[in-house]
């Protein structure tokens, strides 16, 4: 689990009443609070069988509930603002909660099986809920460190209230009455009066809508909540304002069922059946919609298609909404086995088509076939209303009939009531005005007095807001004005002036009237509702907009859509019940979620890109993830043995994926954060991978108990079987099982959590930073990020790296990957390296993609050792030749195309002197395996590196051994000392043989001396079995890319290795001036070969290299570059200097006038400058690095 708490504003040196966004740091101390508790109990179930298991299904649900509309209200409201204030953010967020609502569904899968009884179950029961944790934890952790700093930043205290506000209107109101209660009780006392401080600056100044929120706050009654925003009233007035507020019979209180028995002619018969005018509505929108289609296609003119736009995603909301409610509420009490979940969900799709080829239309713009556009959007209008008209005759044939029958009015009008209350209370100020505006004066008489008669007494400030939302949206009288609904038998709330001015202290707009301005905090705020013609009638919700009695409303609007945050109103074509509030939330086409088409579109073509090696790792990493799941429940009735595996395989991957996550940290991330339009889009997955190290090493922990767990018991095994003898109820052994029990679940929930964790994660960078290669980096850019990525790890690693992805891997996929990376060190010697270490290697596809650049001698080897046709004669073959076959074979490699020209020339050379070396050669002596005595073999004595302390090596190495050299059967201690006596160099790396100095016997080349008088002495600290490299002083590393060993600590580490130059060069050099190959030529001065060189190389300014000695020798007397002439440094000091000393210079006068034609070598343009017999000043860049390339006589004019 993450380790770190929530930094919560006292910490942070502000309250969330300063800085209001700050109060999710609240809800999410309240849901770590849970999840917790939730994991605590999932524990005790596993190991100690206490506990219910209903109940915590129960609880499950409750918390489920509270954090899927956390996570709804965040996608609507918060991500959007903040995208548009700062870009490539909000979008991996969005797409965890996503994975997060996808673990719920497993939670709930499971609790659906005999957990009670399953031991099995009830440990993978508690793994789930450990994962749970830890990913909600985690994603929790990563918004307060960084998307809760940028709100705090961006947006100003006023507009950080907003969006609180639109969160807060955002989720259900049967949520946020009990979201709010329990939030209340979760925190402390101080934090408490910090978030009742918050919500009174968040909440607009307006009593009602404070009454609403502070009754679920605080869980108190309207009468309670109503005398704590006294003020300077007295309790009584207030309560006569809240009063008055109401709809009410001769002043009577609502709720109070006097007036049920008022009104009994003006209720209707069977108040479920309102549910048929929420169905009667609907069809009339759709009707309305699907003519306003036929006439689109009719006219061709589809101008305000906006507009149209959103009127289907309102309608949509209701529908879904709609829907929502009789899948919670209304099926579950008729019939538990009823369901119209199919249904449901088929018109969820087809809107959601309907809105996408409505956003394609908007996104074609001219381009579009604007026919075959509008004759889709006809057959879809078409198909929506069928789809919907079918379906609301099941549930009126079907449900009503049971409904009626079986639930008496008050359940009927409860039920009424608590599916209303599953919208947000900003959608409901939206949909109460449109329904009420399609009844009758009866009807929607009826529909008020039900919801009131429904509404308990706790819950009057709200059903106060809803009648008078709802009497605002009548047709408009002869006079123009708008008629109150509820007039006749349900009086309107305010009767009188007398009333009208006491209200004034809840209902401000009274006094806008007056005086022409809000009283509240926020923008002006216009709606618009659709109205029954298919015509939207624009209304001002807190101006006079429904007189009743002739006089107006003054129920206040929520002031949510006045907002200047640029918040959109079109929801994406997400399924809605995983955004259950999604009419605010942005668009698919929106920036928020672009990656998202982006994946569908750049990752669908089969295109194989230099950059998909990278995520083939993925694919490893899933694969070892779940290993680790599977044998983690495994351990529980496992051995030592099976827990050693483990303890391997996790500290592979442990190993492999630091690797992985190190690269993505250091090279791929900061690439793409290099392009202007990507800033910040990998700074969460960098915060990933610092949270999944954390659980690798509480991984670790765990494991390292339960190993000392196995070494305890194996200590006291002894101690414990004569307890066992003298007590065979001894408890010893009860307590090491019960232990061994606790630490086995939790690893097992470990296990599952980083697996959730890490799987999330990947498939968040497949889907959001994957396409972003393809459509920012061509493919030498990948193939150069690709080269770096690999440059930086070092042989060791890819020793075990490369093995552990192919095997995850198809064979197609394996020389898909291969080609890739052969094809990005091309320039290296990674193919032979490859070739040399893994015997089983998969096959390239192209077999031409293996290195051919590597230096003279290992190159030559190798194609010696594939070509028995090709001259390969030994010292045998040379003694024995004459003159005549000696000129033959010289021949023989002149006409050889497929030798180097170096290795040419050598062999040829070599050749030609060869009966002279030969005779300066003894006879060969016989090989260790047909000699009887090892001592006949020259050199078969032990050497020092420092005779006085008896220390074994020579001059150039500290080792313990000595090598037999392949080429002559002699021991030597290194090559340097084999070259330093010899004619020809050694090959080290077709050495076979060593001897070990401190016993004197030949045995295979290895790391350690395999004498049993010696106890296997190693032979030196550091050994490459490639190179048969022995160093026991300095640090050395082998580079799989030179193939050769070098002095360092390693790749990644304080070396990398270029692709394009071949070779290694410090981290410091990232950013350097590439020649390709430049260290395979010999140093200009010494004139030995700088890729094996053992010397330090210097690279010059203009690209090409020399040893770091031969420069200083070199500069003494020299400015220039021995090879292309140009400057080794910065000369302006130098060239100052002889500006000085020309302007002293007098000419003689016969070569004043004269000029000559210079090229500069820096800048490597012509000019003219005046004569000179040594110095001539470049024009264009002022250098003297110039050579004369011709004698002008004529007059000269140039100033220099």
């Amino acid at each position: 689990m993450p380790r770190s708490p929530s930094p919560m504003p006292a910490e942070a040196g502000t309250s969330a009443a300063e800085a209001p966004v700050l109060i999710f740091l609240y809800f999410h101390k309240a849901i770590r609070a849970e999840l917790e508790a939730l994991h605590g109990a999932a524990v005790r179930l596993a190991t100690e069988r206490s506990g219910d298991v209903a109940a915590l299904t129960e609880r499950c649900r409750f918390f489920f509930n509270i954090y899927k509309h956390h996570c709804d209200a965040e996608d609507a409201v918060i991500f959007p603002a903040l995208d548009i204030r700062v870009k490539n953010v909000a979008g991996t967020y969005s797409l965890e909660h996503k994975g997060e609502s996808d673990l719920f569904s497993q939670l709930f899968a499971l609790l659906q099986l005999d957990v009670q009884n399953d031991d099995s179950l009830r440990r993978e029961l508690a793994s789930c809920t450990g994962a749970i944790e830890t990913c909600l934890s985690q994603h929790m952790s990563k918004e307060e460190e960084q998307v809760f700093p940028l709100l705090t930043k961006k947006f100003s205290c006023e507009e950080q209230a907003d969006l609180v506000w639109q969160f807060l209107c955002s989720i259900p109101v049967n949520m946020m009455a009990e979201f709010l209660p329990w939030l209340s009780t979760s925190v402390s006392p101080d934090e408490y009066q910090d978030i009742r401080n918050c919500l009174y600056k968040v909440v607009p100044d307006e009593k009602l809508l404070q009454q609403v929120v502070f009754t679920w706050f605080e869980g108190k009654s309207t009468k309670e909540v109503a005398e704590s925003f006294s003020g300077g009233n007295s309790a009584g007035d207030v309560q006569e304002q809240g009063e008055k507020h109401i709809c009410s019979h001769q002043g009577s209180k609502l709720g109070s069922r006097n007036c049920a028995e008022s009104n009994d002619g003006q209720v209707c018969m069977h108040p479920i059946d309102d549910i048929l005018h929420w169905h009667n509505s609907i069809r009339m929108d759709l009707h309305d919609i699907a003519d306003e289609t036929r006439k689109v296609q009719q006219s061709g003119d589809f101008s305000d298609i906006s507009a149209f736009n959103e009127r289907l995603q309102f309608i949509a909301d209701v529908c879904i909404y709609h829907s929502i409610a009789e899948d919670q509420v209304i099926f579950p009490a008729v019939d538990s086995e009823l369901s119209f979940v199919k249904e449901h969900a088929e018109e969820e799709r087809r809107f959601n088509n309907f809105r996408s080829l409505i956003q394609e239309i908007q996104m074609a713009g001219a381009k579009s076939t604007a026919v075959d556009f509008y004759s889709k959007l006809c057959s879809h209008a078409d198909k929506i209303l069928e789809t919907i008209e079918k379906h609301f005759c099941n549930e009126e044939s079907k449900v009503l009939p049971q409904a009626r029958m079986l639930f008496s009015l008050e359940k009927q009008r409860e039920l009424s009531y608590r599916s209303l209350c599953v919208m947000p209370l900003k959608l409901l100020e939206r949909v109460l005005p449109w329904l009420v505006s399609k009844l009758s004066d009866k009807q929607a008489s009826s529909f008020l007095q039900n919801m009131c008669l429904a509404a308990s007494p706790s819950e009057t400030a709200l059903v106060t807001l809803f009648s008078g939302w709802a009497c605002k949206a009548r047709d408009k009288s002869n006079s123009g004005e708008y008629l109150c609904s509820t007039s006749g038998a349900v009086r309107c709330l305010l009767d009188d002036v007398h009333d009208m001015e006491k209200c004034r202290s809840f209902c401000p707009c009274a006094l806008q009237t007056e005086n022409g301005s809000r009283p509240g905090k926020r923008g002006k705020d216009a709606e618009s509702f659709p109205g029954t013609n298919g015509t939207h009638c624009s209304q001002t919700v807190d101006i006079e907009a429904t007189p009743c009695s002739k006089k107006p409303c003054c129920i206040p609007g929520l002031r949510v859509e006045g907002s200047n945050l640029g918040i959109g109103s079109l929801a994406s074509a997400k399924s809605f019940r995983s955004l259950s509030y999604n009419f605010t939330a942005p668009s698919l086409y929106s920036s928020l979620f672009s990656w998202e088409t982006d994946a569908s579109l750049s990752c669908s073509d089969g295109i194989s890109r230099p950059i998909d090696t990278i995520f083939k790792f993925h694919k490893a990493i899933r694969k070892d993830l779940e290993y680790l799941d599977v044998e983690s429940g495994k351990l529980i009735d496992g051995d030592e043995s099976c827990l050693r595996q483990f303890i391997g395989r996790f500290r592979l991957l442990w190993g492999l994926y630091r690797a992985h996550s190190n690269a993505e940290d250091e090279i791929v991330f900061p690439a793409l954060e290099s392009r202007e339009t990507l800033h910040n889009v990998s700074h969460s997955y960098t915060l990933d991978h610092k949270q999944e190290e954390q659980l690798f090493e509480d991984i670790s922990e765990v494991l390292l108990e339960l190993s000392h767990l196995y070494d305890s018991k194996s200590h006291d095994q002894t101690e414990v079987n004569e307890a066992e003898r003298k007590c065979p109820d001894s408890s010893n052994k009860v307590d090491w099982v019960r232990k061994y029990k606790e630490l086995a679940t939790k690893l097992q929930g470990m296990c599952k959590s980083i697996r959730v964790a890490l799987t999330n994660h990947v498939h968040r960078e497949e889907l959001e930073l994957w396409p972003l290669f393809d459509k920012h980096f061509s493919v030498e850019e990948q193939d150069k990020l690709v080269g770096r990525i690999i440059g930086s790890t070092g042989a060791e690693v890819l020793q075990s790296m490369l093995p552990w992805v192919t095997s995850a891997l198809s064979q197609e996929e394996q020389n898909k990957m291969l080609d890739t990376w052969k094809q990005a060190t091309k320039n290296t010697m990674f193919g032979e390296w490859l070739n040399e270490w893994w015997k089983g290697a998969p096959t390239s596809s192209d077999s031409s993609a293996v290195s051919s650049s590597a230096p003279a001698d290992s190159h030559v080897q190798d194609k010696l050792d594939q070509n028995d046709q090709m001259f390969k004669p030994g010292w045998k073959d040379i003694f024995r030749m004459n003159q005549s076959e000696l000129e033959a074979e010289v021949r023989k490699v002149s006409r050889d195309p497929t030798l180097d020209p170096r290795r040419k020339a050598y062999l040829i050379q070599n050749l030609m002197t060869s009966r002279w070396i030969a005779a300066q050669q003894k006879l060969p002596e016989p090989n260790s395996e047909e000699c009887t005595d090892d001592a006949r073999i020259p050199g078969c004595f032990p050497s020092y590196r420092d005779e006085e302390n008896q220390i074994y090596g020579c001059e150039h190495y500290k080792r313990n051994c000595k090598l037999v050299a392949a080429c002559c059967n002699k021991l030597f201690t290194c090559r340097f000392c084999h070259d330093k006596v010899s004619d020809h160099t050694m090959e080290r790396k077709a050495t076979q043989e060593m001897m070990c100095m401190a016993c004197l016997k030949i045995q295979p080349v290895g790391p350690t001396c395999q004498t049993p008088s010696c106890n296997g002495l190693s032979m030196a600290k550091y050994y490459c079995s490639i190179c048969k490299f022995f160093d026991d002083e300095r640090t050395v590393y082998h580079c799989p890319f030179c193939n050769l060993c070098r002095l360092g600590k390693g790749l990644g580490v304080d070396f990398f290795h270029c692709m394009k130059c071949n070779c290694c060069l410090g981290m410091k050099l990232t950013e350097h001036k590439c020649r390709e190959k430049g260290l395979e030529t010999n140093c200009p001065i010494c004139c030995d070969f700088l890729f094996t060189s053992s010397a330090a190389v210097r690279a010059l300014p203009c690209g090409h290299f020399m040893h770091s000695a031969c420069f200083q020798a070199y500069t003494c007397s020299h400015y220039t570059c021995p090879i292309c002439c140009k400057s080794l440094g910065d000369m302006a000091v130098y060239f100052g200097m002889l500006d000085a000393l020309l302007a002293a210079e007098e000419l003689p006068e016969e070569y004043r006038d004269r000029c000559q034609d210079i090229l500069c070598n820096d800048c490597e343009r012509k000019g003219k400058c005046r004569f000179h017999w040594l110095y001539h000043k470049c024009g264009s860049c002022g250098s003297y690095n110039t050579r004369v390339i011709k004698t002008d006589t004529a007059d000269c004019s140039t100033p220099n």
